[in-house]
């Protein structure tokens, strides 16, 4: 007689409750759980580094070498410099002279108008009576007061007034992200035209960016900075200078959710910096009931010449942030967020093991119920 395959009610719950162990490993999961990103292979060659995020911890992160994705550079409008005459521009003079025997005004009109004189290479311009002017590098009213000595020799009854209008090279173009863009000389009266007000001539900012920002380019630098910033310190608000290039567009930066989180998504910056608790208020916080609130994982790639004595030991880097503790709280609160960040909500361990024993549960009163119908 062969001998049945489990000889006792025993038998059948053991290798039963075996299989829902094992079935349990393979069980699909919204989210892993912390050890399995945080634990590295024996005798190999460290990938990345975890760093719990303390009090202790932040003074050293913000000590390591920057990061240009955010430490973005700007100019403060003291960098900038009034108008200065240069070749191309293109000048206007009033001569006025109440003189009966003057030599440019007649007894009936008593001024004369040279207009569309054109500065040369040299910086020069041609004045009758005085030939040529070297202006190029004075400011208007420099350049008019020395017109107006040198007049003052053979007329001194002359009066000079001055005008330019300033050529390409003293032009800036607004590239997008307004109503008006396009190419704008630098003519206000005294030569300082900023940011801001090159983008009000520009119509104002487009109504469909999302969190605007301002890219200056100058001389093959890139500049960058959030139009928020430029609002709330007039000091940030740059002088421009000719052949500046200004750009607005939405803020490209962005983060990334995943796992046990109330949003999985591409996260994009809605303000200047995030920190790691803004993000998660952002996200929607944790789901309940699968969420570890000690397991919040940041990670984080630095570029390779951060790596540094006075950096991180990695390139690659997770930051593990712990909220059921005060500590962990306010240290959340001024870490910030980098850009490509990808914020990693795990799983509560007591999940996994709540499904092992609810299938178990489940195994024990079917064989108890197959057990009693025999």
């Amino acid at each position: 007689m062969p001998r049945p395959l489990f000889s006792s009610l025993k038998h059948i719950i053991l290798f039963l409750a075996t299989l829902s162990v094992v079935a349990a490993c393979s069980l699909p999961r919204g989210a892993p759980i912390i050890s399995e990103i945080t634990s590295q292979k024996q005798d190999t060659p460290t990938e990345f580094a975890v760093y719990p995020v303390s009090r202790d911890l932040l003074p050293q992160v913000v000590a390591w070498p920057e990061d240009p994705k955010v430490n973005r550079r700007w100019i403060s409008r003291s960098s900038g410099r009034a108008l200065s005459i240069v070749p191309g521009d293109v000048v206007k003079l009033i001569i006025w002279d109440s003189d009966s025997n003057s030599l440019l005004t007649s007894t009936e009109q008593k001024n004369v108008a040279l207009e569309g004189m054109i500065v040369s290479r040299s910086g020069m311009i041609f004045m009758p009576y005085l030939d040529k002017i070297h202006i190029a590098g004075l400011s208007p009213g420099a350049a008019r007061q020395k017109i107006q000595q040198k007049m003052e020799q053979i007329v001194p009854s002359a009066q000079v007034q001055l005008t330019v209008l300033p050529g390409a090279r003293q032009s800036v173009d607004l590239v997008g992200g307004v109503g008006t863009p396009g190419n704008y000389p630098l003519n206000d009266p005294d030569g300082h035209v900023t940011v801001l007000g090159l983008i009000s001539r520009g119509g104002g900012v487009s109504p469909d960016l999302e969190n605007p920002q301002v890219t200056l380019t100058r001389g093959g630098q890139v500049y960058e900075i959030a139009l928020k910033q430029l609002y709330g310190h007039p000091k940030l608000d740059t002088v421009l200078r000719g052949r500046d290039k200004v750009i607005l567009a939405s803020d490209d930066r962005f983060f990334r959710s995943l796992g046990a989180s109330q949003q999985e998504a591409i996260v994009p910056f809605d303000r200047e910096t995030i920190s790691a608790l803004d993000a998660m208020s952002m996200i929607g916080g944790l789901r309940d009931q699968r969420a570890n609130p000690q397991g919040i994982l940041i990670l984080r790639e630095y570029p390779a010449s951060a790596v540094k004595k006075n950096g991180p030991s990695h390139q690659r880097v997770i930051f593990t942030v712990d909220l059921t503790t005060a500590d962990g709280l306010f240290s959340a609160d001024r870490l910030l967020i980098h850009p490509g960040d990808t914020v990693m909500v795990t799983e509560s361990p007591v999940v996994a093991a709540e499904t092992i024993l609810s299938l178990f549960s489940n195994t024990f009163r079917a064989v108890t119920r197959a057990n009693t119908a025999f």
